[in-house]
């Protein structure tokens, strides 16, 4: 069992949310689901035998989905990087992510469900931690005119 699982609170829209996610992500799939009994029900204004929680993987990585109301909804403070290592990676996440949703600058976007997606290269991690500012600025300052994120303009920044 994973020590810490991240719980994304939904309205009602929790199953068909999972049901996209693990059909984007390769090894993804729903674990368990609970459903809402009567007492929770009563409580929570969903109906009864209604979807409450559905615990699932995506590429290894464990969450929970909460059908809990219109109480809450995502914003950017928090958001799920997804490394790609070829831009092909980069290109098939990005479209598949932002579809219904919107997209956003420096590798930024929403999905269809609000939630917030970072779409990066791996190799930028490297990038922004050399000690070398005049290629770090130089990254950044490609980043920051992208939207979805490319890997060939990105090394053309760093090498320059």
């Amino acid at each position: 069992m994973q020590r810490i699982t991240p719980c994304l609170w939904f309205d009602s829209q929790a199953e068909e949310a999972v049901n996209f996610y693990i059909s984007v992500f390769k090894n993804s799939k729903i674990l368990t689901v609970a459903r809402y009994g009567e007492s929770g029900a009563k409580v929570s204004g969903r109906p009864k035998g209604s979807v409450m929680t559905i615990t699932f993987r995506l590429d290894g990585q464990e969450f929970m989905a909460l059908n809990g109301g219109p109480i809450f909804k995502f914003t950017e403070a928090i958001s799920l990087i997804v490394n790609c290592r070829t831009q092909r990676e980069v290109d098939w996440y990005w479209e598949k992510l932002s579809e219904g949703g919107a997209k956003g600058q420096c590798g930024w976007l929403k999905d269809q469900y609000g939630l917030s997606w970072q779409i990066v290269p791996a190799m930028m991690d490297k990038m922004l931690q050399d000690n070398d500012t005049e290629k770090l600025e130089r990254v950044m300052k490609a980043v920051l005119q992208m939207t979805k994120l490319d890997i060939k303009k990105l090394k053309q920044a760093y090498e320059q």
